[in-house]
């Protein structure tokens, strides 16, 4: 039996990894991973023959390569989960040895367990918590190092959303001076103090692994965002040997560059730890000068000036790409997000990319941290299908108490230096009435929530409720005492009868805007917002005009795979965008309602249709001649009105403070509908427009960037079916075949139908709403990809993608 060994050039690449681990340098090795769909035992060991695997390389996620099976659970979107092995061999060089090793994973979905040359370097249960090894006793210098990784996601609905399988994010090793600032050891707390005046205070913890003291110097600089030093502090440590210390220093700035929504400026600071005048530590980490304030009767100021948040929910997957997402794919959600008026994110209900916090950062999103959706008991789920016999208990509930103090230390501990983070959430509706926990308040109580019947004496008593909250509470601010901490209450009738909301700073409200009023008059000091809210008007208004309500966060920004309906379903279709990061018309209303810009959005339905169907009206022009058609209207003018080839139909409107959608009924012709927003003084501030569509006659695709990384980069490709005219057929499902020469590959083909349940592993999707994206991956290799698009029966369409 032959062994093959894959050896990879060890080359350390400083960057921006420093931002998660906060010291050493890294060196990203993704690529050249073997993969198999199979429990090997003896995979762990250093010799093994692996040359029958797969070859893979990261991140990667196995679930969303899965066939689609009405027999498997809703909550994962109908894909399988299983056990998988990961593999990859290193050689490191004799000339580093005498130094610290560290593999760093961003995530593993999930109960893994790392090995290296066939020893354990440790098991991490949560699948989404990012976490680190050291290696170090276990490297062989100079020889290969194997390095083994077993994914055991058997308990596939573990999750009530889509999770993926496998290690699907990015993966490090990083190498230290054994004098070397602590992981996630530098700390940067910015403030704005009375005349504009900055301040960052700067913890910096550094372990000395050597035998003997190690006097150190630590030295801060603040650059500005264009690199040029600010201002400096040093201080001087001595380390004793095998111990740590913290070195604590601030940093001041007059007229500070303040950071905020509309101008998200960043800072540097630059850490520097020199032993015996030889640097052994750098560490480079951004901030922003931002004050957060939290009141009870004004609700939640930034910088001093009274801030709604606009927010929205986000689950960690991209449709065909599933949890493995690339960071050019959140960045361009992201800020179609923001370009709609939305200003906050939640991470729901887990840790999520360090490159999604990232973004944040730099667009001026602001970030609510979430850390479980489950505590000590699971949440019901459906293992077999949709609302199909007794709902199960898969989750991760059996190791809660054992790692979460662990979990949320590391999540706060890694994104505590995010300027965009203002708060850090324990749990997610962990307070479901009988679910498990009950309470006798819950006879004859009434809830907009799932109550699964009134007190039930066998179930957990809900005062344990608060006890855990406590216990999480300081975890959380043992690691960072400038942010509050937070949950989202499902049951807070039955909240509100235990210590839990007491024990949090600011408490979130899960669609129970009917309980604002109230609770604010019975507990004055809290500080109440939405943390999970519906699309209506009415719980926007509930935002809005309540100074002491400072947000909300919509369920859900973009369409996710799993919790599905009925099969066909591969998720939830309720976000502002689909799937490929297009936005829908809810997306529209919502951009109405939140934008301040002027804003018309346009969508119609047949007159017979529910109205409850507005917000999802597609700005489709092609009926039957006559036939009586409800045109909808979102828009934030005064007032609007409708124009058909020119000609006004129906009268003007004014805004529908009730449901924020104006509409008028109007029998179809053919041609140009147009929407035109008016302003107080009657002139023209927006226009939209529908035209009808012929028959589909061209391929149109544009590209985010038509030049691209070359090892790994990422393009994103949309393509539109039009007719002769260049009018979007919306109506066109047409099946669409993509082809890649080149140094390219093809990621995936997603057109954003939530029931399409077809096979995603191949190179042919159908489109929707004419619409269709391609995701395609340069290789490495010379030369231009070449992208192809083909519908039969039209002209091929070819776009040109150079790697750089």
């Amino acid at each position: 039996m032959k062994l093959r060994f894959l050896l990879i050039p060890f080359v350390f690449v400083s960057g921006a990894v420093w931002g998660q681990l906060s010291f050493g340098s890294a060196e990203l090795i993704d690529a050249g991973w073997k993969f198999a769909l199979r429990d090997e035992p003896d995979a762990r060991q250093a010799v093994f023959d692996d040359h029958g695997w797969q070859s893979v390389d990261l991140p990667h996620d196995w679930s969303v390569k899965g066939k689609l099976s009405a027999q498997l659970a809703s909550c994962t979107g109908y894909l399988p989960g299983g056990v998988g092995w990961y593999r990859k061999t290193l050689a490191i060089p004799a000339k580093v040895a005498g130094e610290k090793v560290y593999l760093y994973f961003e995530g593993i979905y999930n109960r893994s367990e790392v090995y290296l040359n066939g020893h354990l370097l440790g098991k991490r249960p949560n699948g989404y918590v990012s976490f680190y090894y050291d290696a170090t006793p276990y490297v062989l210098f100079d020889r290969e190092n194997v390095v083994a990784v077993r994914v055991d996601h058997g308990r596939s609905a573990d999750s009530r959303w889509y999770s993926g399988s496998g290690i699907y994010r990015d993966v490090y090793l990083v190498r230290a001076n054994p004098v070397h600032i602590a992981p996630w050891g530098v700390f940067v707390q910015p403030a704005v103090l009375d005349g504009g005046t900055g301040r960052v205070a700067i913890d910096t913890e550094i372990q000395n692994e050597t035998t003997r003291d190690a006097p150190v110097a630590v030295q801060q600089e603040l650059l500005s965002a264009d690199g040029a030093v600010v201002t400096t502090a040093m201080t001087n440590l001595l380390l004793r040997p095998g111990t740590s210390a913290t070195a604590s220093q601030v940093l001041e700035i007059q007229k500070a560059h303040l950071w905020s929504l509309s101008d998200p400026y960043l800072y540097r600071v630059r850490t520097t730890v020199a032993q015996d005048g030889k640097e052994t530590d750098r560490a480079l980490t951004r901030t922003g000068l931002r004050t957060f304030t939290f009141d009870p009767k004004r609700g939640f100021l930034l910088n001093g000036m009274a801030t709604k948040m606009k927010g929205v929910c986000l689950h960690h997957d991209a449709g065909v790409l599933g949890a493995a997402v690339p960071r050019i794919v959140w960045e361009k959600r992201l800020a179609t997000l923001k370009s709609l008026g939305c200003n906050a994110v939640r991470m729901s209900h887990n840790p999520q990319a360090p490159a999604v916090y990232d973004l944040c950062d730099e667009l001026g999103l602001l970030v609510l941290d979430e850390a479980f959706d489950e505590w000590e008991f699971p949440k019901r789920k459906w293992l077999r299908g949709w609302n199909v016999g007794e709902p199960g208990f898969e989750g991760s509930f059996d190791f809660f108490q054992e790692w979460s103090d662990r979990d949320l230390t590391d999540m706060v501990r890694r994104d505590r230096n995010h300027v965009s983070v203002f708060a850090w959430s324990i749990g997610n509706e962990v307070d479901y009435p009988n679910d498990p926990y009950s309470h006798p308040i819950l006879d004859g109580a009434k809830i907009n929530q799932p109550m699964y019947g009134g007190y039930k004496p066998d179930r957990p008593n809900a005062s344990r409720l608060g006890m855990i909250a406590k216990r999480l509470v300081a975890t959380a601010k043992k690691q960072d005492l400038t942010r509050p901490v937070t949950a989202a209450l499902a049951g807070v009738v039955m909240s509100n009868e235990t210590e839990y909301p007491g024990a949090l700073d600011i408490v979130g409200y899960n669609y129970t805007e009917e309980r604002y009023a109230m609770d604010h008059a019975a507990f004055p000091r809290r500080v109440i917002y939405g943390s999970e809210n519906g699309h209506s008007m009415k719980a926007w208004r509930a935002v809005r005009d309540n100074d002491y309500i400072f947000g909300q966060f919509l369920w859900t920004g973009i369409d996710y795979l799993g919790e599905a309906g009925p099969w066909p379903s591969r998720g939830a279709d309720n976000g502002l965008l689909d799937f490929t990061g297009a936005v829908k018309p809810r997306g529209r209303f919502r951009e109405a309602l939140w934008s301040d810009k002027p804003v018309v959005g346009l969508g119609t339905l047949p007159a017979t249709a529910d109205k409850w169907r507005s917000l999802d009206a597609w700005p489709v022009w092609n009926y039957t001649p006559g036939e009586k058609v409800r045109v909808v209207c979102f828009t934030n003018a005064a007032k609007v009105k409708l124009l058909l080839n020119g000609v006004q139909v129906g009268g003007e409107k004014s805004q529908n403070d009730e449901t924020g959608v104006v509409s008028w009924e109007v029998p179809f012709a053919p041609g140009r509908l147009e929407a035109v927003a008016l302003n107080k003084q009657g002139g023209e501030s927006a226009r939209t427009v529908a035209q009808t569509a012929g028959e589909p006659a061209e391929l149109r695709v544009t590209t985010d960037g038509a030049v691209i990384e070359r090892a790994g980069g990422v393009a994103t490709m949309a393509l539109q079916i039009v007719d002769r005219a260049g009018v979007p057929v919306l109506d066109s499902e047409a099946e669409v075949t993509c082809t890649v020469e080149g140094p390219g590959r093809l990621l995936g083909l997603e057109a954003g139908n939530v029931a399409d349940v077809g096979d995603y592993t191949d190179a042919v999707q159908r489109a929707y709403h004419g619409r269709l994206v391609a995701y395609v991956q340069a290789t490495g290799g010379q030369g231009s990809v070449r992208v192809r698009f083909s519908v039969a029966g039209l002209p091929n369409v070819e776009m040109t993608v150079a790697p750089r």
